[in-house]
């Protein structure tokens, strides 16, 4: 199958349009915390003052559209799913190398006539198995268009994620068509400038915008007279069974009411037998947890960057279980913020019915208060400003000579 794709038709966009277009390209192989945080950035930026449209390219769906602010809309490409740590089709009867080529040329097509302003890509500089190598040459060539590589917190160990990057060209990709590396975290817990042993572009170009927090959110509600409850988050659920069966199972007081939300992709078989344990109440697929995380007196869950960062605007002192495969990302993060006083850390080794109930019983005697962390939570609101800032001179940066990378980038979510 062929990656190469028409032009549109559609005449390019007056530079003195006042209107904004921003894409942004969400890596999603596994779970919602890549399409969860895109659209946080998404719905910020569409509520600038500037009238901006948004489209957001990912490859999951079962967004509820009737959520989304006006001026955002999304694109979903045919799926992709990590095995292990390779990649695969996620529905379609087709080869890795026939589906890549069909979505590459399904987002060049995309943006060529949307013509963004602003290009947001998510963690992966050129995309599963190289997939936006064509577009970001359409678009660094045409040059109205700034491109960003967003990137979280923490990615995975140094050793890991510069081999991975050495792998997949990710240095020669920003030197060539990124104008801004922005890192979604606080350098006081993880500074990825020196951790990684950042060079070059990727160094230079780096800003550190803070947590993406949504500080909105409902009121706590205080215990009631029957009891008090306590909450476990497993992210998406793809593995999760153990924290939850931990959970459900932890000897608890009877005034003690149980909520456990599984998440969209937790194996039938484990909700099934989670349901059978104990008195748990347990959810599924929750749009928003603010109100639960706000109701609850104590919270378990894993360490996932989107929750942990619900968890910490709420002002909630969680205990976290990481996840330790097939990254310490995860662990790295709870480890730092533990040492800082804004988490409680159980390292999933340690995991059991036991250990919950001795945390959960601290938390619901006041024994375990949220402690002042300083932990930077604010990225949300920094990022009209970069925008502002970047899209400020639309001439582009002086490239130098853009090699094409023609091996895949076998790069994990």
């Amino acid at each position: 199958m062929s990656s190469t794709c028409r032009q549109s038709n559609r005449p390019d966009r007056r530079e003195d349009d006042a209107r904004r277009h921003v894409a942004l390209y969400s890596h999603d192989t596994m779970g919602l915390g890549h399409l969860r945080r895109n659209l946080a950035i998404a719905a910020r930026l569409a509520q600038d003052p500037v009238p901006t449209s948004v489209l957001l390219i990912s490859g999951i769906d079962g967004v509820d559209r009737g959520s989304l602010p006006p001026g955002l809309d999304l694109l979903t490409l045919p799926g992709v799913a990590k095995r292990g740590r390779r990649y695969a089709a996620r529905a379609l009867r087709t080869e890795l190398e026939e589906i890549t080529a069909l979505r590459s040329a399904v987002i060049a097509s995309a943006l060529s006539a949307f013509q963004p302003d602003l290009l947001i890509v998510d963690k992966v500089a050129r995309g599963i198995q190289g997939e936006l190598d064509l577009a970001l040459e359409q678009l660094t060539g045409r040059g109205r268009t700034r491109c960003v590589l967003g990137l979280r917190d923490i990615l995975d160990d140094p050793g890991t994620t510069v081999a991975e990057w050495r792998a997949s060209r990710t240095h020669e990709a920003v030197e060539a068509h990124y104008d801004a590396v922005w890192w979604y975290g606080d350098p006081r817990v993880f500074d990825p400038v020196a951790e990684y042993s950042l060079r070059g572009a990727l160094r230079d170009r780096s800003t550190r915008t803070g947590y993406l927090a949504r500080r909105a959110g409902a009121t706590p509600t205080p215990p009631t007279s029957d009891g008090v409850e306590v909450l476990c988050l497993v992210g998406g659920g793809q593995d999760g069974g153990a924290l939850a069966s931990a959970f459900v199972r932890a000897p608890l007081g009877p005034d003690v009411r149980k909520v456990v939300v599984t998440g969209p992709f937790m194996a039938a078989d484990e909700r099934r037998a989670i349901e059978r344990t104990g008195d748990a109440t347990v959810l599924g697929a929750v749009p928003d947890c603010a109100t639960l995380i706000a109701g609850a007196t104590a919270v378990v869950t894993m360490g996932g960057y989107n929750t942990v960062c619900e968890l910490l605007a709420a002002g909630t002192r969680p205990l976290v279980v990481p996840r330790t495969y097939p990254r310490v990302e995860q662990l790295i993060r709870a480890t730092r913020l533990a040492e800082l006083g804004a988490v409680d850390m159980l390292h999933p080794r340690d995991l059991s019915p036991g250990a919950l109930a001795s945390w959960i019983e601290l938390m619901c005697d006041g024994r375990r208060p949220p402690a002042p962390h300083g932990v930077d939570l604010d990225g949300l609101e920094r990022l009209p400003v970069l925008v502002d800032e970047l899209l400020r001179s639309r001439v582009p940066k002086t490239q130098p000579s853009r090699p094409r990378a023609q091996e895949p980038a076998h790069v994990p979510a």
